[in-house]
């Protein structure tokens, strides 16, 4: 009988284990997850962002919700959803870089998304020490409320919606570090692109905020440079 038991306990504690695996099991949960990295947001911004309706939307906010991923506030009508925590943060990292590692389709379908070659791109090491130096503009390309929410201290913002109206904004003679969400973040790469075939110098933060978040970097928020 006590074996039974202690199968029966066990069994029921992966079961625990596997609900957080079956809450990750879609493709939008896990944007969903990228975006609450960068900050809080509404449901609407979130359903905006992730180019679903609000019902879709709230439903896999509640998945995640039961799951324990995120947590929430409410706002007179408007709700506001966080990640639950940073190990949070670290687990969607984690996987990304898992199923780059392991799975075929995922090498093919980056390329696809990001552009085949990449782009140059510089380390969070060599970042700080070319700032320390004076020699590089640091640029934050996400939307002005991610920016706002949290950035890297002395970043510029202008997102990559309007860098190519807002071009004459940046210095022509200093190379140009661009970064946006995180490591698989096309806003960054079609950055460079652009600022490349307008002749500056650009180059790529080789991550971004989450992993900058994640490795415990100095963060400032509010206020536009």
């Amino acid at each position: 009988m006590a074996e039974t038991t202690t199968a029966q306990a066990k069994a029921q504690l992966y079961e625990a284990f596997a609900a957080s695996g079956k809450a990750l099991a879609s493709g939008k949960r896990l944007e969903l997850l990228d975006l609450l990295a960068q900050g809080e947001r509404t449901v609407e911004a979130l359903a905006k962002a992730a180019g679903l309706n609000l019902t879709t939307a709230s439903a896999h906010l509640q998945t995640l919700k039961q799951a324990g991923f995120v947590a929430s506030r409410r706002d007179g009508v408007r709700i506001h959803y966080r990640l639950a925590g940073d190990d949070v943060a670290q687990l969607f990292a984690l996987l990304r870089k898992v199923a780059e590692n392991h799975q075929a389709a995922v090498p093919a379908a980056r390329d696809a998304y990001l552009g085949q070659g990449g782009a140059a791109e510089i380390t969070r090491q060599e970042l700080h020490a070319r700032v320390e130096a004076g020699e590089v503009v640091m640029l934050d390309v996400r939307p002005v409320e991610e920016y706002l929410a949290g950035h890297i201290p002395g970043a510029v913002s202008i997102p990559v919606t309007e860098l190519a109206e807002r071009i004459n904004e940046l210095p022509t003679g200093t190379e140009i570090v661009v970064y946006c969400r995180g490591e698989y973040c096309v806003m960054a790469y079609d950055a460079v692109r652009l600022l490349t075939d307008r002749g500056l110098r650009a180059i790529r933060l080789s991550d971004g905020m989450l992993e900058w978040r994640l490795a415990d970097m100095p963060i400032d928020a509010g206020g536009l440079a």
